[in-house]
C-alpha cells in the first residue's frame, strides 16, 4: 500500500480523509473510461462543514486532480479553500442545490456522460429490466426532462423534485446524477448503473429484449439487499480499485 503523506493544504484530518477519497475516485473514474474530457463531477461534502463542499478544479483531466488541488466551495459558489482553480459552473448548479438540500444522502455525488448511461437516459424506455444489474435499480431511479446545459439556479428545484426519494436521477437525454451517503457507496452504485446501461445497449442492438417480470425483480431486490451488507456499501469495492490505481499512478494521493 502507498505511503499515507502529509496534507499539502491546511484543513483538518477529517477533510483530508474526505480529499484523498475523493481524488482516489477521480483517478478510477478515468480508469475506467468515465472521463469526459475536462467536464463533469465528482463533489464530497466537507465533514464536519455546513454547506461546503470539494469538487474537481475546471481545467484539470480527471488523472491530474490530486487530494490538495481539489477545490472548496461553498454552496453558493465561494472559493473559500485555497485554490487558485475556478470551478465549472454548470457542475457547481447541479451538485451545489443537491448538497444544500439533501444533507446526508447526498454527501457523495456523480455526473457522468459515459456512452452507455447517456444512450440509456436517451431512450424512451430509461433503464429496463432486460439484465441483473438493471434489476437492481427497478422503481429507484427518477427522471428529468432535459432543459438544456445546468447552468440556471430554478432548475434545481425541479431537479430535487424529480429525484423524490431515490439517489439516482437519470436526466434524459443528457446523462445520469448518482449520490450517495459516501463516496465507496456513490462509486459501486455508479459501476453496477454503467454495467447496466452498456448491457442494455447491447441486448437492444440485438432486437427484441427478454423483459424481465416485477415478481423476479422484486425478489432480486430483496435477496440483494440481504447479501448487501457484505460488501460494506461498497467499500470493498472502492479500496481494491485504490489498489488498482496506486500501482499505475499514486500521484492523486499529493
Amino acid at each position: 500500500m502507498a505511503t499515507q503523506l502529509k496534507p499539502n493544504v491546511e484543513c483538518s484530518s477529517e477533510e483530508w480523509q474526505a480529499r484523498l477519497d475523493l481524488a482516489a475516485c477521480y483517478r478510477i473514474f478515468d480508469h475506467l473510461g468515465w472521463g469526459e474530457s475536462i467536464y463533469n463531477h465528482i463533489s464530497v461534502a466537507v465533514p464536519g462543514e455546513a454547506d461546503t463542499f470539494l469538487i474537481n478544479p475546471f481545467g484539470l483531466l480527471y488523472d491530474e486532480v490530486t487530494a490538495s488541488n481539489l477545490v472548496k466551495i461553498d454552496v453558493e459558489g465561494n472559493n473559500v479553500g485555497q485554490s487558485q482553480y475556478m470551478v465549472n459552473k454548470a457542475g457547481f448548479t447541479q451538485h451545489a442545490y443537491f448538497h444544500k438540500h439533501l444533507g446526508e444522502k447526498a454527501t457523495a455525488i456523480c455526473h457522468v456522460h459515459t456512452t452507455a448511461t447517456m444512450a440509456v437516459c436517451s431512450h424512451k424506455g430509461g433503464l429496463l429490466p432486460t439484465n441483473f444489474y438493471a434489476c437492481n435499480f427497478q422503481g429507484q431511479i427518477g427522471y428529468h426532462d432535459f432543459e438544456g446545459v445546468t447552468v440556471r439556479p430554478e432548475e434545481g428545484e425541479r431537479l430535487v423534485e424529480n429525484l423524490g426519494d431515490h439517489s439516482i436521477l437519470m436526466l434524459r437525454n443528457h446523462g445520469p446524477v448518482v449520490m450517495d451517503r459516501t463516496i465507496p457507496g456513490m462509486f459501486v452504485k455508479m459501476w453496477a448503473l454503467q454495467r447496466a446501461c452498456e448491457i442494455q445497449v447491447a441486448t437492444l442492438s440485438q432486437g427484441e429484449a427478454n423483459v424481465i417480470s416485477q415478481e423476479v425483480v422484486d425478489v432480486h431486490q430483496r435477496d440483494l439487499s440481504v447479501m448487501a451488507s457484505q460488501g460494506g456499501a461498497g467499500v470493498f469495492d472502492f479500496e481494491a480499485w485504490k489498489r488498482r490505481i496506486d500501482k499505475i499512478d499514486s500521484s492523486w494521493r499529493n
